[in-house]
């Protein structure tokens, strides 16, 4: 989550340009390094409108001789920015390879791609997760290493979640495979797999409406299957519900045992009773209390 949080903590060099660029670009906490994250993202949103309007098939149309040139425009903007960051940490590829450099590395291929790929600058649409970085700008990461419970504890009831899918796609054989011999056909059942979707669509209460069963038998089974979707509809949210409190009382039991000392360099909290160091920029804590 720390490499979520800022992907690359060491600048190239102590002093110099890249020092400077290095503390506009990764920091938070002054004024020249909001602007440009503000700057940012105020190129990101209009990037993204530039895309939004260049799908609208009348806009495209009319207002395409200066929609194309606008979206070069901010692609070689992005890209010199993404230049920028690889030139001022110190290992580039661990920026590269982490989270955010593989989102703003995303958000500029597209363009060029297009070049020899025609309509893939639709995917440029990626750029919108880099408004992420709001949450940095505003002080509100704790936001995204609550997140990061989130995550976690998806990952721990993935098991479970698999062998419900695992249960789900069962079903959904069976009563494929049953209605195709029922109804056939005929009525729209034209193969097991189209039945399968039929039953799936028919579990998750969707009701699309395009295969229905017409006889007294199908509608029979329709209704078994339905009242079995309602059944099954809560057990992800039950397994994941469980493993999300398990994962907040961890969570919490560790946060009990940091203490509040703030960093005098960049203010952050939550070290460890014994720690000397901050663990984010290294700077010499003050005493603990008591």
């Amino acid at each position: 989550m720390r490499l979520l949080l800022d992907p690359q903590l060491n600048p190239a060099s102590e002093t110099g340009w890249r020092r400077r660029w290095f503390d506009i670009i990764y920091r938070h906490d002054t004024p020249r390094a909001r602007n440009f994250d503000l700057l940012l993202i105020v190129a990101i949103l209009a990037s993204v409108l530039v895309i939004m309007c260049d799908s609208v098939a009348s806009i495209h149309a009319r207002h395409a001789h200066w929609l194309y040139p606008l979206e070069w425009a901010f692609t070689v903007l992005f890209t010199a920015e993404y230049a920028l960051r690889l030139a001022v940490v110190r290992r580039p590829w661990r920026y590269a390879l982490s989270t955010w450099g593989l989102i703003d590395l995303l958000s500029i291929l597209p363009t060029y791609l297009s070049l020899v790929l025609p309509g893939s600058q639709s995917l440029l649409a990626v750029r919108i997760l880099r408004i992420l970085r709001l949450f940095r700008v505003l002080k509100l990461t704790h936001y995204v290493e609550e997140g990061g419970i989130l995550i976690t504890a998806l990952a721990r009831s993935r098991r479970k979640i698999f062998l419900f899918v695992c249960a789900l796609l069962t079903i959904a054989v069976i009563f494929g495979a049953l209605m195709y011999v029922v109804e056939g056909p005929a009525h729209g059942f034209v193969s097991i797999p189209t039945s399968m979707y039929w039953a799936i669509v028919t579990m998750a209460t969707v009701g699309f409406g395009d295969i229905a069963p017409q006889t007294s038998l199908g509608r029979f089974i329709t209704s078994l299957l339905i009242l079995i979707g309602y059944g099954i509809i809560a057990v992800p949210t039950g397994i994941y519900t469980a493993e999300l409190a398990s994962s907040l009382r961890e969570a919490s039991h560790e946060q009990s045992h940091l203490d509040r000392r703030g960093c005098p360099e960049c203010g952050l909290e939550g070290h460890a009773p014994d720690a000397l160091h901050c663990r984010h920029c290294g700077h010499a804590l003050p005493a603990p209390m008591g």
